[in-house]
C-alpha cells in the first residue's frame, strides 16, 4: 500500500490480450491529438481505471470491508508542463481539452499562486472532477511547503469508463487528475496510499459523500486479482487471488443504459443513504447511551464505529448500566449481534423517521440536525429509513466475509459447489439492494433475472445503483448464451436496431485489471 504508483514505459501487460491492439491505437491517438492541439508533445500520461464491485455494496461509507476489482476501462490524462520559479508570482493557466469535444467542451482555468481551483458543486461540469483532483494534490503539496504555488499545465483527457454506469468514472477521473497534478508539480514518487487518501477527500468537493472504495479500487488494484479493502481502524487493501477452478471464474458486466450519475441524483439517492446510515448509528448509540467517537466516515461517525464502541469493553455513559458487548467476541459474531439489534433499536418506526422524531431522540433542534448532517451534502427526504439501511449494511458485511472466506479457502467448497455458493451470495446482495436498501431499478432487476435464467451463478447491481451496470458470475462456457439472452430479451427490445458497436460497449467479459500507473 505504501509503494509508489508504478511508472511504465509501455502499455504491454496493462490490458487484457484481446484489447491490446485497440488500446495501443487509443494511446497513439491521444499522443497525436495532444501535439495537434498544443503544438508540442505530452511529457507523460496519468492513468486510473474504473472498477466493478463484486460484493460489498453501499457499506464502504459505513467503514465495512468491500471486494471490488479494477476493469480495463480507464481515464487517461496527457500532460505537458514547465514549472518555473516565477510560478509563485503568476497565476497557473490550465487549458483543458477532451478528445470528445462535442460532448465535453474545452475550457481554460486560472489558479492564483496561493489559491485553488474554483468548484461549483451545483453545476455538473466534467472539469469539476479534474479541479477536485487538482485541489487535493495542491493541498497535499502544501503540507510540506506551505507557500507552494502550482505550475501551468496543458491537459488532454480521454476516458472510456461509462458515465453514470456504476463503474466509478468519477473516481477514475479524480485519481488520474490528482496523479497528473502531483507529477507535473515535481512529486515524482507518490505512494498509492497517499493518492487514495487525497482522492477520497477530493471527490467530496464535487458534492458526494464518497466512502473510499472507488478510489481504493482504482489505485490499489492488481491485475488478475480481486481487492479486499477495509477502512477501520485505518485504510488497508490486499490483493485476493481468484482460485483456479474448472469452470474458470468469469465475470460479465452489462449496462442497463439507465444513467444514474450519483453527482446529479445524490440528494435523494446516494447522499441520502449516507445520511440514513450515519443517523442509524447515532440513534442506536443513543438508545444504549453510548457516546460515539469520531471516525473516518463521511459525516464523522459510522455504523462500524457504533460496533466498535459497543464491543469496546466499556460501560455506557450511565455508570449504573451493565457492560455492553464482550470485546473478545469474534468479529463475525459481533456483526451478527449488530444485525440482531436492528429490530429492537431501529424498527420502532416501520414507515421511517421524520426529522423531528430523529431530532427529538437525539435531543437536538431540527436545525442542528440538518446543519450537522444535511448541509454539506444536501439531501431531500421527508422520512428516513434507518432500520432498513442498517439491516442491509450489517447483512452485506457478513456476505463479504463469507465471499472472501470462500476465495481464500476454496477447498471448503468443492469446485462443483464453489461458484454456485459465491453466486448465491451475490444474489442475496441484489435482493437486499432491491428490497431493503432500495437502490435497484426495474431495468437492473430485469438484466439480473435474464442472466440467472440463462445460466449465471450470481447477478447483482454494481456501483451506486438506481441504474448503471450489473455484474454477473458466470460459467465460462455460458458467456455467449447469456450475452445472446440479454440482446434478445433486453437490448433489442429497449432499442430496436441497436448497433453492434453499442452492444460491445454494453456487454463486457471482465478480467481484474491493473490500478493507477504513470
Amino acid at each position: 500500500m505504501d509503494e509508489p504508483v508504478p511508472t511504465v514505459k509501455s502499455i504491454d501487460g496493462l490490458y487484457p490480450s484481446a484489447n491490446v491492439a485497440s488500446q495501443k491505437e487509443r494511446w497513439d491517438n491521444l499522443i497525436a491529438h495532444f501535439v495537434e492541439k498544443y503544438g508540442q508533445p505530452a511529457q507523460f500520461v496519468a492513468r486510473s481505471p474504473g472498477r466493478v464491485n463484486i460484493i460489498g455494496e453501499h457499506i464502504d461509507y459505513s467503514l465495512y470491508e468491500v471486494l471490488p476489482m479494477a476493469i480495463a476501462a480507464d481515464v487517461l490524462i496527457a500532460v505537458s508542463c514547465s514549472p518555473s520559479p516565477e510560478d509563485r508570482f503568476n497565476d497557473a493557466v490550465i487549458p483543458m481539452i477532451n478528445v470528445n469535444p462535442s460532448k465535453h467542451k474545452a475550457s481554460e482555468h486560472r489558479v492564483s499562486p496561493a489559491g485553488e481551483a474554483s468548484i461549483d458543486a451545483t453545476i455538473h461540469e466534467w472539469t469539476n472532477y479534474f479541479k477536485s483532483g487538482f485541489n487535493g494534490a495542491i493541498a497535499f503539496l502544501r503540507k510540506s511547503k506551505a507557500d507552494f504555488s502550482p505550475c501551468s499545465m496543458k491537459i488532454l483527457v480521454d476516458g472510456n469508463v461509462p458515465v453514470g454506469g456504476g463503474l466509478s468514472s468519477s473516481a477514475a477521473f479524480v485519481c488520474a487528475s490528482a496523479l497528473a497534478v502531483l507529477r507535473a508539480n515535481g512529486q515524482k514518487d507518490v505512494t498509492k496510499r497517499e493518492l487514495v487518501e487525497l482522492a477520497i477527500v477530493s471527490e467530496r468537493a464535487v458534492g458526494v459523500n464518497s466512502g473510499g472504495m472507488d478510489q481504493s479500487a482504482s489505485v490499489f488494484s492488481v491485475k488478475g486479482d480481486a481487492l479486499s479493502i477495509s477502512f477501520s481502524p485505518s485504510l488497508y487493501a490486499e490483493a485476493i487471488p481468484f482460485p483456479k477452478v474448472d469452470p474458470q471464474i468469469t465475470f460479465m458486466i452489462a449496462q442497463s443504459f439507465i444513467s444514474s450519475d450519483k453527482h446529479v441524483t445524490a440528494p435523494h439517492c446516494y447522499n441520502l443513504r449516507v445520511v440514513e446510515c450515519t443517523l442509524a448509528a447515532k440513534m442506536m448509540a443513543k438508545a444504549l447511551d453510548i457516546e460515539l467517537q469520531p471516525d473516518s466516515g463521511p459525516l464523522g461517525v459510522s455504523l462500524r464505529g457504533f460496533q466498535h464502541a459497543y464491543f469496546s469493553g466499556t460501560t455506557s455513559r450511565n455508570s449504573s448500566s451493565a457492560r455492553l458487548g464482550d470485546p473478545s467476541m469474534p468479529y463475525k459474531r459481533q456483526i451478527e449481534t449488530m444485525l440482531g439489534m436492528v429490530s429492537t433499536l431501529l424498527d420502532t418506526q416501520l414507515d421511517g423517521y421524520t426529522r423531528g422524531e430523529i431530532a427529538s431522540t437525539l435531543a437536538v433542534p431540527v436545525s442542528t440536525l440538518e446543519e450537522k448532517f444535511m448541509t454539506k451534502f444536501p439531501v431531500r427526504a421527508d422520512r428516513f429509513q434507518l432500520g432498513k439501511r442498517a439491516r442491509h449494511v450489517f447483512s452485506e458485511a457478513l456476505r463479504v466475509i463469507a465471499f472472501k472466506e470462500l476465495l481464500q479457502s476454496p477447498s471448503a467448497a468443492s469446485e462443483l459447489h464453489l461458484l454456485p455458493r459465491l453466486g448465491s451470495l451475490m444474489n442475496e446482495t441484489q435482493k437486499s439492494c432491491r428490497d431493503v436498501y432500495e437502490c435497484s431499478c426495474p431495468e437492473i432487476d430485469q438484466l439480473c433475472e435474464i442472466a440467472l435464467k440463462a445460466g449465471a451463478y450470481g447477478s447483482r447491481l454494481t456501483g451506486a445503483g438506481w441504474g448503471g451496470c450489473t455484474v454477473h458470475l458466470v460459467p465460462k462456457d455460458r458467456v455467449n448464451e447469456i450475452r445472446n439472452a440479454w440482446i434478445e430479451q433486453y437490448y433489442q427490445i429497449r432499442e430496436p436496431g441497436i448497433s453492434a458497436e453499442k452492444l460491445a460497449e454494453a456487454i463486457v467479459v471482465s478480467e481484474p485489471g491493473q490500478g493507477s500507473i504513470m
